[in-house]
């Protein structure tokens, strides 16, 4: 359970720092409040509201009441960082890939349907894949086949090492899911 937590807290740490540091400095409100909006378009609705009320200044543990797991354990990271930020996750850091398989997925499944909002996000993670090297850029390569219904793993894993082969085969586990098959 709470290396399920560890894994949420790393996957979002780059929100959860982002808020945290906005607090501290009101000069980054403007850019924060763009990736709160993006979040809300992508069905994060829940956790934007609990964020936008803890910059407002609420700190109550009350505020995490009626949220999802995922959702309750991102505003409590945010509220422990803003009280001790050397609690803050390492935004570089890259979390357990299996768990960034469902929300790749999702990505691709509502960009493939038509989100431009998704699109644009599974993008701009693609691009920075591309960036990262190994594994990860042969998956940035390969996102805008699976964007565009490509679900064979031999093509889409070729030239990939075992964990990236694993995390091919984990999206498009995902991805069937999601497509209702």
């Amino acid at each position: 359970m709470l290396e399920r937590k560890q894994q949420i807290i790393q996957s979002h740490a780059g929100v959860i720092v982002q808020v945290v540091q906005s607090i501290a400095n009101p000069a980054l409100l403007a850019q924060t409040e763009e990736i709160l909006k993006v979040s809300e378009k992508n069905g994060w609705g829940d956790v934007v509201k609990i964020i936008r009320r803890i910059i407002k200044g609420e700190r109550s543990e009350s505020l995490l009441q009626g949220l999802d797991e995922e959702d309750s354990t991102i505003a409590a990271a945010i509220l422990l960082g803003i009280q001790n930020p050397a609690t803050l996750p390492d935004p570089n850091k890259t979390a357990d890939a299996s768990m960034a398989a469902p929300g790749i997925a999702h990505m691709i499944h509502q960009a493939a349907t038509g989100s431009p909002e998704a699109l644009e996000i599974i993008s701009q993670m693609a691009e920075q894949m591309t960036q990262a090297g190994g594994d990860m850029r042969n998956l940035g390569g390969i996102v805008r086949k699976m964007i565009n219904g490509e679900r064979e793993p031999k093509v889409l894993s070729r030239g990939m090492g075992a964990q990236g082969r694993q995390l091919v085969d984990s999206i498009l586990e995902e991805l069937h899911k999601l497509s209702g098959h």
